[in-house]
């Protein structure tokens, strides 16, 4: 059983009381949560600014007279800056504190809400959101890393949830208020709103950011204590270290895990991302709601969204806390909730009654997000602690372009149709069809333990014959 160490171990003054490592347990795992809290906020804004293009869809096409397919292509503009700037911030997150490249990304997304307000034109429309996409790119895998260095390997999947919540929080909680300053003021507003709230958050972050202790496996032993059966699943004697060995970024997205796991999120983005760039348009177009409504109704998915990201994440926490191997506390959880949110997304494009199919786009739309947290995990298993932020950055800028296809290719069916109505089918079934037939690979082809073995990260196989008085352990990765 894991040994938790001296709750007071280094308590210093000056400088070395700054450090989270000196800090007793306890304190470390409440300033945990409180950066865990933080970056949930963060992560709500996020989404906030990626959404009131979605809530303010119909007017801005009235206003700037654009149609349906150029609208489209506007709300795909960001995602063009938003896989480049993952790349690029990738090398970076393993290198420089956490802490800083989210107060760089939070001031720029701020700084990006500026052409829409000065120009009001298509244009400014367009450099805004790549602007926006280029600020808002890195911050999820960053924020994830960063969550995850406030917290012991088995305890930090449901923090990280958490934070991750952000993306159907941020919906919830913001698109109510933002549909009515819409209604209120017009939709230029709601733009100024979310710079100020962001250059705000900046400001606190610039405060209470820091950067977590558990930076490596050695650094968590060291903190912590590691009983003998985590040493034993290292292959290590108690009280050596265990180097963790550098894989080449390549092998570990060549995994057939990492490419199963990231392309069922891929599919999860375009899905979640057609929800907020068209779903407002389609309640009000469709289904003759007001603005306002139609900004209360799109929370709904989003609020499931967040029951299913933290249960979801909880659930694989509880499941591999009682030993039962990574493939089937996480990547079956994975497979098997795209499973149901595409059959539910599909199902919604086939039923006759209006309520019906809402119902089902509730879950359908809201089971999406919570399977980014859920790839983040089982990528985390492909890398060692070192590389884990630069894996992460490459992950999420590889599922987060589904963000670039989802909006214009639906634009352009619904456009391209004989009613909006159809249009609207069309795109719904096509999302939910991919997302489930991603399920299914997932389950069948995402094995953890398999791809560890190949990497050389999983443990070598438990000596035949034990040291008298040691027990044999055999624990799965």
């Amino acid at each position: 059983m894991t040994q938790i160490a001296d709750p007071t171990p280094h308590r210093g003054t000056g400088e070395s009381a700054k450090d989270p490592a000196s800090w007793s347990y306890a304190r470390r795992r409440r300033y945990g949560w409180v950066v865990t809290g933080s970056l949930l906020f963060l992560m709500m804004l996020s989404w906030a600014d990626k959404a009131v293009l979605g809530l303010a869809a119909v007017p801005i096409m009235k206003d700037l007279h654009i149609t349906p397919e150029m609208f489209g292509v506007v709300s795909s503009a960001m995602f063009f800056t938003f896989g480049v700037a993952q790349l690029v911030a990738a090398p970076l997150a393993n290198k420089v504190q956490s802490r800083w490249i989210l107060l760089v990304i939070c001031i720029l997304w701020s700084i990006a809400q500026a052409p829409v307000l000065v120009f009001v034109s298509l244009p400014a429309l367009w450099v805004s959101r790549l602007l926006l996409g280029a600020g808002e790119g890195p911050l999820a895998p960053v924020m994830m890393h960063g969550v995850y260095k406030w917290f012991p390997a088995k305890k930090g999947a449901t923090p990280a949830a958490l934070a991750s919540s952000g993306v159907t929080l941020g919906i919830v909680a913001f698109a109510p208020v933002l549909a009515w300053v819409i209604g209120s003021f017009g939709w230029r507003a709601a733009f100024a709103v979310l710079a100020v709230v962001g250059l705000l958050f900046a400001v606190y972050w610039a405060f209470v950011g820091k950067e977590g202790p558990y930076t490596s496996h050695a650094a968590e032993r060291e903190l912590d204590g590691v009983g003998e059966a985590e040493l034993a699943a290292h292959g290590a004697e108690p009280g050596l270290d265990v180097p963790e060995p550098r894989i080449p970024y390549l092998r570990t997205i060549l995994s057939p895990s990492w490419i199963f796991a990231v392309l069922t999120s891929f599919f999860g983005y375009w899905t979640f991302t057609l929800a907020m760039s068209w779903g407002p348009a389609y309640f009000q177009t469709v289904l003759g709601l007001t603005g306002q409504q139609a900004g209360s109704l799109i929370a709904l998915p989003a609020a499931w969204g967040a029951v299913a990201t933290v249960g979801l994440s909880a659930l694989t926490q509880r499941l591999h806390g009682r030993g039962i191997p990574t493939r089937r506390s996480r990547a079956w959880v994975l497979g098997g909730a795209a499973v149901f949110g595409g059959t539910a997304l599909f199902a919604a494009s086939l039923v006759p009654s209006p309520v019906l199919a809402v119902a089902l786009m509730v879950f359908g739309f809201g089971t999406a997000p919570a399977l980014f947290a859920l790839s983040y995990l089982v990528v985390a298993e492909l890398t060692s602690v070192a590389q884990r932020g630069a894996n992460l950055s490459i992950a999420n800028a590889v599922f987060t372009t589904g963000g670039v296809f989802a909006p214009a290719v639906s634009g352009f069916l619904i456009g391209g149709a004989a009613t909006p109505a159809a249009g609207y089918t069309e795109s719904f079934a096509l999302a939910g069809g991919l997302l489930l037939v991603c399920g299914v690979l997932s389950l069948l082809f995402v094995n953890q333990q398999r791809d560890r073995r190949r990497l050389g990260l999983a443990a070598p196989a438990a000596p035949t014959e034990p040291r008298p008085g040691r027990r044999a352990a055999a624990v799965s990765a």
